[in-house]
């Protein structure tokens, strides 16, 4: 496979996980980074990192913004609900595991 076969499929890939989190709002950003290690704040600070990367000046903001189809205050009011206690320690030890 090509280089540029293997970016086109990356990015398909990409535009589904972003398609599919935008159909799951109801999987909290808590409990994909208390069990996955990664959620979609993560995800947009990867995207501005790879923009950056080429050369792209994009913002903090600009970036959620892309992740989350929406502005990230806009999708906090909407989507995000009160982490629990458990949810907060499984996020606190699955960032511990990404220090490794």
């Amino acid at each position: 496979m090509n280089e540029e076969l293997e970016t086109k499929i990356e990015a398909a890939v990409f535009r589904r996980l972003l398609s599919h989190l935008d159909h799951r709002k109801d999987v909290q950003n808590i409990d994909l980074m208390g069990w996955s290690g990664f959620c979609r704040n993560c995800l947009s600070d990867w995207y501005k990192e790879a923009a950056d990367e080429v050369g792209i000046s994009m913002d903090k903001e600009a970036a959620r913004e892309r992740i989350y189809g929406m502005p990230y205050g806009e999708y906090k009011e909407k989507y995000q609900g009160k982490a629990t206690e458990e949810q907060l320690q499984r996020m606190k030890d699955s960032v511990v595991k990404n220090q490794d």
